[in-house]
Parts: structure tokens; C-alpha cells; sequence
């Protein structure tokens, strides 16, 4: 069985993760939110723990994921507290839900830090690995990136990041602290993120895109046919689309990490073996044509480096 030290490793913060991580929003349904049907708590539980015995070490989560029966975090805490001293959690912030888990007006920098405090309460922690700003139309996040530089300060938060974020943001907060990585939508047919995924290469800040499986489908999973390039490649390879989309992630640089999720064991087995397919050039070429007009170059993602690990 692949583990997840076959993607090679990079050091978010202070910490070597494993490139291959995992995205914790759809334990809690088999659709986001309170949408579709709820996930079995054992099932929930042991995919986590599963996943860390394939050497995942890097979880993204966030206090806003939770359904009407299931919480991410709550779910993490009770599956693998006390956590593996290599393990790095990762949370964001910013975006609200009411108890009902409805969405509201997003926080304000005096109310992130009762968000921080939330996440920390619900993961049994004194401290959060790394948290992202998630940003939600601002057009400066000076206010909301400092309120998160002063609770570093203070020692609630490691590491700081940003999610849904143009480089401008990132030239913005890097003005006020380190950014260690940013979350962006970016994957085959998502291939809007280039300028960032540059940016994150020039400053060796890591690059999470999310929606790498799901596409189009966002919150909803992967709801469309698979393109032809896609399942061209998983044939020859004798592999899923997912590993193929997964795989076509990573190799879009070594600063490039990848947090698939899933409720479901074998999807997670699928997932993590994504991290030793290796495509050739050709096949490079052939996805990276999928919404984009033909050039005639043949031109591979110039960020595109050698894996460590």
C-alpha cells in the first residue's frame, strides 16, 4: 500500500508534511454543509485514523465544517487526540455559520479571535498549527490579517496563511507577517490560479489548491462526466480520474500540496497512491489543454519543479 511520503515532502511553518494531506470539510456528508446524507461516525473516525497510518501528517479543517449531525473538528479530536507529535493541523477563518448552520455576515477582525478560540476549544488544543484567512470579498485585509498576526504574537496561532486570495492580498499581508501558505480553487479544469501558483513558487510559501477533485462540482464533489484527457490517462495508467487529477496537482510544483477528502476508506487508499504517479510530458500536455485554447506550443507549467522526498 502507497504511503503518503511517496509525494515527497515540503516544510509548512516549521513542520516537513508529506505533500499528500487531507481535507477534512466532507466527513461531515456525503455532501458539504448540511447538504445530502450524514457520514457514519465510525466510518468518519477510522477514515481519519486510516489516513494517518498511510502518513498523511498534514489536516485541513476548519470550525464553519460541520452538518446537522457532525462536526469536522470534533471528529478529528476524537479520532486521533492526543495527536501525533508530526501531525500539523491546519484551520481557517473568517467565513460564519449560525447554529442552525446558516450562513452570516462574515467576521470582523475583532471577531476572529473568538473563531480562533472556537477551533482551539473544539480540537482540544492550546495552540493552532497554521490558520487561514479566508477571504471573503475584501478588497484589503490589512484589519483581519493583523487581528491574526496579533494572536500569533500571543502564541494562540504558529503560522498564518490566506485562502481565496489574489496576489495582491499576499503582497498585502506578507506586509504584516509571514505567510506560509496559500489556499486557492486551482486544478485541471480550475486553471485560473496560475498567476498565484507563480507567486507561492518566487516566495517558497506552499500552495493548496482545493476542488482539485471535485472541479466544477465545489462543495458537491465531482458531479460532471470526467473529460476524455482524464480518463485517457487513468487508462494507460490503470488508475482513478482522482489519481490523475491528483497527480497533475502535485506535479504543478514541489511548493504544491494536496488536500483530497473523502469519507470513504478505499477513496482515501485511491487518494494517497495518487502521490506516486508519475505523468510524462506528454500526458502533462494533454491535461493541461482541458479549458484552455490550443497554442500550439505544447508548453508545460514553467513552475513545475523536482519533487523532494
Amino acid at each position: 500500500m502507497v504511503s503518503a511520503a511517496a509525494a515527497g515532502t515540503w516544510v509548512l511553518g516549521d513542520s516537513e508534511v508529506n505533500r499528500i494531506g487531507f481535507g477534512a470539510m466532507r466527513l461531515t456528508g456525503s455532501a458539504a454543509f448540511h447538504e445530502g446524507t450524514p457520514r457514519d461516525r465510525s466510518q468518519a473516525i477510522d477514515v481519519l485514523r486510516r489516513a494517518v497510518r498511510l502518513g498523511i501528517n498534514h489536516i485541513d479543517t476548519a470550525a464553519f465544517y460541520f452538518s446537522r449531525l457532525r462536526s469536522a473538528n470534533e471528529l478529528i479530536n476524537s479520532a486521533l487526540a492526543p495527536y501525533p507529535d508530526d501531525l500539523v493541523i491546519v484551520t481557517k477563518v473568517g467565513p460564519a455559520r449560525d447554529a442552525d448552520g446558516e450562513w452570516i455576515t462574515p467576521a470582523r477582525p475583532d471577531q476572529l479571535r473568538g473563531q480562533v478560540e472556537e477551533n482551539l476549544r473544539q480540537l482540544g488544543r492550546d495552540h493552532l498549527d497554521v490558520v487561514n484567512l479566508r477571504i471573503m470579498d475584501q478588497e484589503s485585509i490589512t484589519e483581519h490579517f493583523g487581528a491574526l498576526a496579533e494572536l500569533r504574537d500571543a502564541g494562540l496561532v504558529r503560522h498564518l496563511g490566506i485562502a481565496g486570495a489574489r496576489p495582491e492580498h499576499l503582497a498585502e499581508a506578507q506586509e504584516i507577517a509571514p505567510v506560509v501558505c496559500v489556499q486557492n480553487r486551482y486544478g485541471i479544469d480550475a486553471p485560473g490560479g496560475h498567476a498565484m501558483l507563480r507567486a507561492c513558487a518566487a516566495q517558497g510559501i506552499a500552495f493548496v489548491p482545493f476542488f482539485s477533485i471535485a472541479g466544477q462540482g465545489r462543495e458537491a464533489g465531482a458531479v460532471r462526466a470526467e473529460h476524455d484527457q482524464v480518463r485517457a490517462v487513468a487508462r494507460a495508467h490503470g488508475v482513478s480520474p482522482a489519481q490523475v487529477r491528483l497527480a497533475w496537482t502535485l506535479q504543478q510544483g514541489s511548493h504544491v500540496l494536496a488536500i483530497p477528502g473523502t469519507g470513504n476508506p478505499e477513496h482515501l487508499v485511491d487518494n494517497v497512491a495518487a502521490g506516486a504517479l508519475r505523468l510524462t510530458p506528454e500526458e502533462r500536455r494533454l491535461l493541461d489543454s482541458i479549458g484552455r485554447p490550443h497554442t500550439g506550443t505544447g508548453t508545460s507549467n514553467p513552475t513545475a519543479g523536482t519533487l523532494r522526498g
